[in-house]
């Protein structure tokens, strides 16, 4: 979608002046509804179908406010009905700016009148050059007020309209933009700490148990009799199985190949089978999920499940997956001791990952527990 060009200044000037009779016409209706219906407004048993009609004249006006801004300020508003006290407050509030602004307009013209006679004066009749500066910065000082005054009240007229028909499109995109800025960077921030992790477990883990693995296999080749060759052997053979499970564990952390393979289902399996506590899910998405979303919902599962039986202290994690609609909602909960901190490293980057698809991730864990990990992930 591509951003609405701004209106040009000339056409901006002309809004500016019509939004002055359109506040003169809010002026007026305001004047005679409130001459026509000031004693039902009052009365009790009349008053909510009194305020209905002084709303409904209202909409029509704030109609054509809404028409203004679209024709010459190239404003296009979301569909939006605003309320009956909302129409009034902002028909009121537009008049009040629509005839302060054509006071100054008025006055700026009056100003360019006297600039005029002045000039011609100046032709005329001999002036000191005091007398000329005076005059000039006493008149560069009221335009200078003016022009200000002016800028105030077209800010405060499109503060009004967002106010009332909600932002307009131009700044739906805007936020849009600096939403998409901040998740890109969050999730440049999250990616650079799973490195970091990663590093750190090859390094601190894998590589040490290489390290061991080649020492053993060292001192089996120099062992003296067969029978201890045989059980350093044996002890290398069992050290090489755990460098693959850890290695293993290592990929699964990076990207789970299970998702390509058997799907999300299988693949949060093996995430119930390789936790040391009880997990119990409950799977409910009778529909194909885009690869991203699976990737996400996955690592939400698995980093939450990992926290619980890491620094939670529980007993048990339930886990439920469902599709409603075009929203995937995954939920963790555990039986920890809760207290778990949503700024911390591995949360910040579920909530960068998860941002970064336009989903939502929720963190409750009051101290003494359950800690809920609630994840909302759109899937069109």
């Amino acid at each position: 979608m591509k951003e609405p060009v701004a209106a040009p200044f000339v056409l901006r000037v002309c809004g500016v002046l019509v939004g002055c009779l359109t506040a003169l016409l809010g002026l007026l209706y305001f004047a005679g509804a409130g001459a026509g219906l000031g004693a039902f407004l009052l009365w009790p048993r009349t008053r909510a179908h009194a305020h209905a009609l002084l709303a409904a004249g209202a909409r029509r006006l704030t109609a054509l406010e809404r028409w203004r801004r679209s024709l010459f300020f190239h404003d296009v508003f979301p569909e939006h009905r605003a309320s009956d006290q909302q129409v009034l407050r902002y028909l009121a509030a537009r008049t009040y700016s629509g005839l302060l602004c054509a006071v100054v307009v008025a006055l700026v013209d009056f100003g360019a009148v006297l600039a005029g006679i002045f000039a011609v004066s100046i032709t005329r009749s001999s002036m000191t050059w005091v007398d000329l500066l005076s005059q000039v910065v006493l008149g560069g000082t009221l335009l200078f007020l003016a022009v200000q005054g002016l800028r105030a009240l077209t800010d405060q007229d499109a503060r009004l309209a967002r106010e009332c028909f909600g932002p307009s499109e131009r700044e739906l995109l805007r936020r849009r933009i600096d939403e998409l800025a901040t998740s890109r960077a969050a999730v440049v921030r999250a990616v650079d700490v799973e490195r970091r992790r990663v590093e750190r477990d090859l390094h601190d883990g894998v590589q040490q148990r290489l390290v061991a693995l080649a020492m053993l296999l060292g001192r089996a080749r120099r062992g003296r009799t067969p029978e201890r060759a045989d059980a350093l052997l044996e002890q290398a053979h069992k050290e090489a199985r755990e460098v693959l499970t850890e290695l293993r564990e290592v990929a699964w952390r990076i990207y789970p190949t299970a998702l390509d393979s058997v799907g999300l289902r299988e693949a949060l399996g093996g995430v119930s089978e390789r936790c040391a506590l009880p997990v119990r899910i409950e799977y409910d998405v009778p529909q194909p999920l885009p690869s991203p979303v699976e990737t996400a919902a996955y690592f939400v599962v698995s980093e939450a499940v990992t926290n619980a039986a890491k620094h939670a202290a529980a007993e048990e994690v339930f886990v439920r997956v469902h599709r409603e609609g075009p929203t995937l909602t995954v939920l963790v909960r555990d039986t920890g001791a809760g207290g778990a901190d949503p700024a911390g490293s591995g949360l910040t980057g579920l909530r960068s990952r998860v941002a970064a698809l336009d989903g939502t991730l929720h963190v409750d864990s009051p101290p003494g527990g359950p800690t809920t990990i609630t994840a909302e992930l759109p899937c069109a």
